[in-house]
């Protein structure tokens, strides 16, 4: 598993553009009028009024929204001291976060030096160009003296989220199990485990929130941190206690709660045992921390856990904290992150995670029961709301303890700008992975000797995606997985048409006769059909040997469709199949349809077209917006063509008047809120974004999604088949891996819902 996911990783990193981040420009540059606005002599401009007035580099240049990440690898994550390139790939990775949860654009910045001096009059240097630096893998104590020399220095944002961001979480974490056990903060005794920036910093936040020094006993690897002992540097010399107490065993003993942020398994089940009633134990060394969930979980019935894993409750994750607390900061021009602004962060998670639990959520990670409690103390990463709260407290605390440059004089609009500025269903992928994962569901591979195949098919058994089934000769399916070294333990490879399957044969021969009998099949025939791969590995999704089947990689669209039909059926009374891509925008999915299927519909088509959409999005739990396109709007073109879809929508409004939909209209129009409200008001959408598209045509619709895809650089997802009775779906020929993984997530989620009539 390690050798495999390292060999992931490196492929990861390196394939396409090396590295996880680029610089892309935010104006236009095609014309050398734009050139001369972009350099010379156009920048002179800006240029003068920065000079004259500092605060214009806000808003004249990219300074605003640019964080610094930078580190000198001396603790990176537990490689400990790698080096200052070594540790490039980390910073990047840090990069990618700030950008996918909070829009926050990032250079990382790799200082080759373990000089204090050095190293904080670097930063102090190029801190101009930044409207925050986040301080990242430096090891203690110089972080300390770096972080806090820089914040005298600079006046923008400075964070170590080594520190902070532990501190932060783990702090929400905490006010919230002790309001489930009803301990009051000033009461409690804490037993910290480790010394380092981490361990230093959560310290320092929990007395701020009210815990007494007197009443928290820190650890490192010699022992208890004990006024008695010599040479301890001034930040461990700061928790020092005089209590006759040097081991952590004797200072568990009678102890409201563990912090670990030090190795695996130094906390015994019996040290767990010892402590007060309702232990709270945060065992946060990554990967494998202090002590096993299922070990604390087993030493009492009311203890508290929370870890640095996202495969057991409550996971201390600072991706919960640090996009966020920039994006507050850096919205209301901070001169710093301060303790009030910290505070503001932990109060807004601790509260959020009390509010009712948006259904994407619960969907996302397959909880339905998910609740403030025992096993939620603190939201998950993939909650859509914390952006808009964190960010927004984080903001006011600035504004209102006065170290913020720019007041906000809507805190509503700003709220909910937050939310439009990544689009809450930018998540979807990553929700329905989550949903999915470890359900067991068996996805046939049709291709099972391609080697893309076999690649995806190592992703999803890793990824727990689903139980994959290869359809192939075995001897060649081991001897390519070998040849690139691909791991297939997990998955199944039936030799479909050898002399091991001709039972299984002739009972799916037989099934399909019955079938179609009375269509023009023979026994021969439906005998001959089941040495093809298509036919046999749908035959085993209709008999339920299979949840699902893929193809497509080395086939025609039209030649899997066609089995699928045959065999499977056709799941709407209306008997109608269309296709449907999921284009991954900035602002969220977007739903195009039909794409592969209907090549020149009719009213009724399209409408059948319309609420098999309708349905498909419902499954991923989002609203479905459906506008129905053409170069007409509303009837501005009364004859011709735009009437077809003009009267699919007046059948729509009048048989199924809950479904949003509306049109015929305009593309431009359709996805441009503000000017279709204002030429539009009376439609059906509202105020509410259109997330979905029904094109008149093939031609219009297997375009459109072809140069939005080539030109614009989507992600695009599909084509998902609707209407088939069960889950089958058809790859593009010659697909990535990251494409069939994809849709390999689709139909994983398609077989549950399916299951459970969704």
């Amino acid at each position: 598993m390690a050798k495999r996911l390292q060999e992931e990783a490196l492929e990861y990193h390196s394939q396409g553009r090396p590295g996880k981040i680029e610089v892309i420009p935010t104006k236009p540059y095609s014309t050398q009028k734009d050139l001369s606005l972009a350099y010379s002599p156009g920048v002179a401009a800006p240029c003068l009024k920065i000079e004259e007035n500092a605060e214009d580099a806000y808003k004249y240049t990219a300074k605003g929204n640019l964080v610094a990440v930078i580190s000198n690898g001396t603790a990176v994550l537990g490689l400990g001291d790698i080096g200052a390139l070594a540790g490039k790939p980390v910073m990047e990775g840090k990069g990618l976060l700030f950008k996918t949860f909070a829009d926050i654009d990032v250079f990382d910045i790799e200082l080759d030096t373990h000089d204090v001096e050095k190293f904080i009059e670097t930063v102090s240097l190029i801190a101009p160009t930044f409207g925050g630096i986040n301080l990242e893998d430096i090891k203690a104590p110089e972080c300390f003296e770096i972080e806090e020399r820089l914040k005298t220095e600079l006046d923008i944002p400075i964070m170590h989220d080594d520190q902070h961001g532990t501190a932060i979480i783990s702090s929400a974490a905490f006010l919230n199990a002790l309001e489930l056990i009803g301990k009051k903060i000033e009461d409690v005794k804490i037993v910290v485990c480790g010394a380092g920036a981490s361990a230093i910093a959560c310290s320092k936040l929990y007395v701020a929130l009210g815990v007494k020094r007197k009443n928290l006993v820190m650890c490192d690897s010699k022992g208890v941190i004990h006024k008695s002992r010599t040479n301890l540097n001034p930040f461990k010399a700061e928790f020092a206690t005089s209590r006759d107490v040097h081991t952590l065993k004797e200072a568990i003993q009678g102890a409201d709660m563990f912090l670990g942020l030090s190795t695996a398994n130094v906390l015994s089940e019996d040290m767990v045992r010892s402590m007060n009633d309702n232990p709270i134990v945060f065992a946060l060394a990554n990967p494998n921390p202090e002590i096993t969930y299922e070990k604390a979980i087993a030493s009492r019935p009311d203890v508290i856990v929370a870890t640095g894993r996202s495969d057991y409750p409550n996971q201390v994750n600072n991706v919960l904290g640090f996009p966020y607390i920039f994006r507050g900061a850096l919205d209301v021009r901070a001169r710093a992150i301060n303790e009030e602004m910290k505070i503001a962060a932990v109060r807004a998670l601790a509260s959020l995670a009390k509010e009712a639990v948006p259904d994407i959520v619960a969907y996302a990670y397959n909880q339905n029961t998910l609740s403030f409690g025992r096993e939620y103390l603190i939201p998950k990463p993939l909650d859509p709301r914390l952006i808009s709260n964190i960010s927004v407290a984080v903001a006011k605390a600035a504004v209102e303890s006065g170290v913020a440059r720019h007041t906000i004089a809507d805190w509503d609009d700003y709220r909910d700008e937050l939310d439009r500025r990544l689009g809450h269903y930018n998540v979807l992928l990553r929700s329905i992975r989550d949903r999915i994962r470890n359900t067991g569901k068996r996805i046939v591979f049709a291709e099972g000797g391609k080697q893309k195949v076999l690649q995806a098919v190592q992703t999803v058994l890793h990824e727990g995606i689903a139980t994959p089934i290869l359809l192939g000769n075995k001897e060649k399916i081991h001897r390519l997985a070998h040849e690139n070294n691909i791991d297939l333990a997990g998955a199944t490879v039936i030799e479909f048409f050898g002399e091991s399957e001709a039972c299984r044969r002739e009972k799916y021969a037989k099934a399909l006769f019955e079938k179609r009998q009375r269509k023009g099949l023979t026994y021969q025939e439906a005998i001959d059909r089941m040495y093809t791969r298509d036919h046999f590995g749908i035959m085993m999704v209709e008999m339920g040997d299979a949840d699902a089947f893929i193809s497509g990689y080395s086939t025609k669209y039209s030649d899997t469709i066609r089995p699928a039909i045959q065999i499977v059926g056709i799941d709407n009374p209306g008997r109608h199949i269309a296709g449907m891509y999921i284009v991954m925008t900035k602002r969220g999915p977007v739903f195009l349809a039909d794409t592969t299927v209907n090549a020149e519909p009719n009213a009724e088509t399209l409408m059948a077209t319309t609420l098999l959409v309708d349905r498909a999005i419902r499954r991923f739990n989002i609203e479905p917006v459906i506008a129905m396109l053409s170069y007409s709007n509303f009837g501005s073109i009364p004859k011709g063509s735009p009437g077809v879809p003009r009267k699919a929508v007046e059948m729509l409004h009048k048989q199924y008047p809950d479904i949003i939909v509306d049109g015929e209209i305009q593309a431009n129009f359709a996805l441009n809120k503000k000017i279709r409200m204002e030429k539009f008001p009376f439609a059906k959408w509202g105020d509410k974004n259109v997330n979905a598209l029904i094109f008149p045509n093939l031609s219009s619709g297997n375009i459109s999604y072809k140069i939005l895809q080539e030109l614009a650089g989507y992600e695009i997802i599909g084509p998902i088949l609707l209407g088939i009775d069960k889950p089958v779906h058809v790859v593009p020929i010659e697909s990535s891996v990251r494409e069939i993984v994809n849709m390999s997530t689709i139909a994983a989620l398609d077989a549950i819902c399916m299951e459970n009539n969704e």
